[in-house]
């Protein structure tokens, strides 16, 4: 009776995972968005982690927040402008409003499109800190595939990015959500009434813990056998589309298909390929770079340093020097022969 009992508890537990009632909360007329929340938190972890990576590495600290100033905005522009380019059909058409576009609170960031915007904003910060892009790239890989997992919470609370129907004990909730007029809204309603509307493989879940293995694995590599020249950044990315390869088969939400797949599954397999291949042939340039010897000096190349003015001298010296300078005119050995 005892175990019949707990199995059934146990069995409870685990039959599904329940959704948020709700993934927007109001302070007064000012909404919290618990998706803008997880993007945040996923920034700062990747911070703080890059920070001590950097420092660990030779870098000098508050250098990764001075790069994160330029990579972050242009980021998050490529992630939405990736976003809206591939799922085109949810802003622009019949009915459809182009203004939503700009709404990124409301979800939907194109990874591919925030890691390419992203390396450029880097490229920048690093260039004016005269900074080695691969190395500064290797220190903040883990952090960054650590935030992208932060970041699936959002996606958690927004009730989107799952799979198809499943009967699997970890099964995903899926609640109808409506706003105080009684209108269905699954990103700023709230769940009323907690009977599924549908049992769904949560696919977000699969990436999050998919991408906290890739820390590990990078992390570990790189303790293993010290990469760099930009090694620990390939094996993040490489690992990373391998997982987003299989889950992005599993999604059904609505996305842009080519001959009948979506066109991230294709995106994934093309740089994985690129980043398989940079790991590679980086090996040839050896183990893990000096990140003190590879900085640019300050000054700016090809110009000679200015001296430093010098500074007036007392009215005892300069006497000094003038009684000194009649004595040599005066010596024998400067008094030129007629």
């Amino acid at each position: 009776m005892a175990t019949g009992t707990v199995g059934h508890v146990l069995n409870g537990i685990l039959a599904t995972i329940p959704s948020p009632d709700q993934g927007v909360w109001y302070l007064g007329p000012l909404p919290i968005r618990a998706y803008a929340l997880c993007i945040i938190a996923g920034i700062i972890v990747a911070i703080w982690w890059g920070e001590r990576r950097w420092v660990a590495r030779g870098g000098i600290k508050g250098e990764v927040t001075d790069i994160a100033v330029w990579a972050v905005p242009f980021g998050l522009v490529g992630g939405r402008l990736y976003h809206v380019i591939t799922d085109n059909q949810k802003y622009f058409g019949p009915g459809k409003n182009p203004l939503a576009a700009l709404e990124i609170w409301n979800g939907g960031l194109g990874i591919w499109g925030a890691i390419a915007l992203g390396a450029v904003g880097a490229w920048i910060g690093c260039r004016r800190k005269g900074i080695p892009l691969p190395a500064m790239a290797d220190a903040l890989a883990p952090g960054i595939v650590v935030a992208q997992a932060i970041g699936r919470l959002g996606n958690y609370f927004n009730q989107e990015l799952y799979g198809g129907d499943t009967t699997l004990p970890w099964g995903l909730e899926i609640y109808r959500r409506v706003m105080p007029d009684g209108s269905d809204d699954a990103l700023a309603g709230v769940a009323r009434d907690h009977t599924p509307i549908q049992i769904v493989h949560p696919t977000f879940l699969y990436e999050l813990l998919w991408n906290l293995g890739v820390a590990l694995l990078i992390v570990w590599a790189d303790r293993k056998f010290r990469l760099g020249h930009g090694r620990v950044f390939a094996l993040y990315v490489a690992g990373y589309t391998a997982g987003r390869f299989w889950i992005e088969l599993m999604r059904t939400d609505e996305a842009t298909l080519i001959f009948g797949t979506r066109v991230n599954v294709f995106v994934s397999g093309l740089v994985f390929i690129g980043a398989v291949v940079y790991f590679i042939l980086a090996r040839s340039r050896g183990e893990r770079e000096d990140v003190a010897a590879l900085r640019a000096t300050d000054e700016p190349a090809g110009e000679e340093p200015v001296a430093a003015p010098e500074e007036p001298k007392a009215e005892e010296d300069v006497a000094a020097d003038e009684k000194s300078s009649k004595e040599s005119v005066n010596s024998p050995e400067t008094v030129k022969p007629e």
